[in-house]
């Protein structure tokens, strides 16, 4: 076994050895979803004051409102009863120093794991690589603010999302630990 899988498994056992949290009910208590990024320095429980049981947090790379994120979202306010989201990008995002161009560059050249520096990104050369990169937005970000206020808009006029779901716009600042309002993002994503 790994060290971490080890270290996974023997902190797994610590939990669930005082666990008494079986009896939550499957709704989110706060009635409310997060939107966010997957970077492990974000932790929505501790940024937006969060217990188990109190929200459903939906995580992938750049916290972007893509396909799956809003079937999420809509499964969370349709069968779980949400009816506030927000989407919650963050400063020094991953996202923002790549493009689709290099993104599928890197794949075609090789699967393993690229490196950066100051130049840029560059590839291990250990192919094999693969071109199916290329067939995929990766959803990049140039622009935090731009990017949240899209994303809430993308959500709010997607045909299965209600309108009267408020969208709060906001970005994680990862060096204060502050939630950043992005004003024109909030505005946009208003329940009418």
């Amino acid at each position: 076994m790994s060290t971490i899988l080890n270290e996974v498994l023997h902190a797994n056992q610590g939990y669930s050895t005082g666990f008494d949290k079986g009896d939550l009910p499957m709704p989110p208590g706060r009635r409310f979803a997060i939107l966010t990024c997957m970077d492990a320095r974000l932790d929505p429980a501790k940024y937006a004051g969060l217990s188990e049981g109190d929200a459903h947090v939906i995580r992938n790379a750049g916290g972007r409102a893509s396909d799956d994120a809003i079937r999420s979202l809509v499964i969370s306010y349709k069968l779980l009863g949400t009816r506030e989201w927000f989407v919650i990008h963050h400063t020094d995002c991953g996202m923002e120093t790549f493009n689709n161009e290099i993104m599928s560059d890197l794949l075609s050249k090789s699967l393993k794991t690229a490196s950066v520096d100051a130049t840029g990104w560059h590839d291990s050369c250990e192919g094999p690589g693969c071109s199916e990169g290329k067939y995929i937005n990766w959803l990049t970000i140039k622009d935090q603010a731009e990017s949240v206020l899209e994303d809430v808009l993308r959500i709010k006029s997607h045909p299965l999302v209600p309108a009267d779901i408020p969208v709060y716009g906001f970005i994680y600042d990862v060096k204060s630990g502050r939630l950043l309002e992005v004003s024109a993002a909030t505005e946009a994503g208003r329940a009418s």
